[in-house]
């Protein structure tokens, strides 16, 4: 028998169909990050055993917008931009395991396909949605990444805006914020094909950047609207205190991640 290749579906005999290609994935992107404080029962509810809050300031937030461009090892989707080009708009939070805190996505919209599948694979919890954002340019009326500058961006789910900023820069920053700046704890999760028999996978896994590369950051003040929907709980994240905005365009490598626990989370399959 011939073997199927891809490292993930569709698997065939060549392995050209596979919606995603083996790690290390290459990033290019603008990031649009806003942060705010929300009440730390809200962010508790959402962090399944073993995580706990984390020690300082356990109801920080921030709301990040990305407009990538994202590779295999070659380069080569570059040059077919359909398969490089998406955009995101994803809730992070921070939690502790094990005395040590990290940052955890718990709610991530994108706008193609093969970018919920690599998030299926690191444990983010990615949906469809419908993300905007204003880009910087060096000439005409798009904004330049300097003092003053206004950007926008959109964020919409099954018909429905769930979230819009417009961030005004304000000075150079030597930081991007602080709620996304530690290793990711993320959980991978796959229910039994057995009814009745919960999970099939159940893993506690830490991951982040192989490599890393970034511009100037620049920080700001945002206006921040976040919008109830009837199949959607970003708005349980309600924004209490606003704390700043930033902007940066950074390069970034991902190859892999490292399991922490497995069969502890407690999830339910259903």
């Amino acid at each position: 028998m011939s073997p199927v290749r891809g490292y993930f579906h569709p698997k065939t005999a060549s392995g050209v169909s596979s919606l995603i290609p083996s790690p290390p994935w290459r990033y290019s992107g603008d990031l649009l990050t806003v942060e705010y404080r929300t009440d730390p029962a809200r962010v508790r509810e959402l962090l399944p055993e073993p995580l706990e809050l984390a020690d300082e300031d356990p109801g920080a937030v921030a709301l990040i917008w990305a407009d990538w461009q994202s590779c295999s090892t070659s380069g080569d989707e570059l040059l077919d931009p359909v398969l490089s080009q998406y955009k995101e708009a994803f809730a992070v939070v921070r939690c502790k395991y094990r005395g040590q805190t990290y940052t955890r996505c718990v709610y991530i919209w994108v706008d193609k396909d093969f970018a919920i599948a690599r998030g299926l694979h690191q444990g983010y919890p990615k949906k469809l949605g419908s993300i905007h954002q204003t880009r910087p340019h060096p000439y005409g009326p798009a904004p330049r990444i300097e003092a003053g500058a206004r950007f926008g961006a959109t964020l919409a789910a099954a018909d429905r805006r769930l979230a819009q900023a417009v961030v005004t820069l304000r000075e150079p920053s030597g930081t991007n914020g602080f709620v996304n700046s530690h290793p990711m704890a993320h959980h991978r999760w796959l229910p039994s094909i057995e009814k009745g028999k919960g999970l099939a996978l159940d893993e506690l896994i830490e991951s982040g950047a192989s490599s890393f590369e970034g511009g100037q950051a620049w920080v700001g003040d945002a206006e921040l609207e976040i919008f109830e929907a009837p199949t959607e709980e970003l708005a349980r994240l309600e924004i209490r205190e606003p704390i700043a905005a930033y902007y940066r365009q950074v390069g970034v490598v991902w190859d892999g991640g490292r399991l922490l626990e497995s069969g502890t989370s407690g999830a339910s399959a259903g």
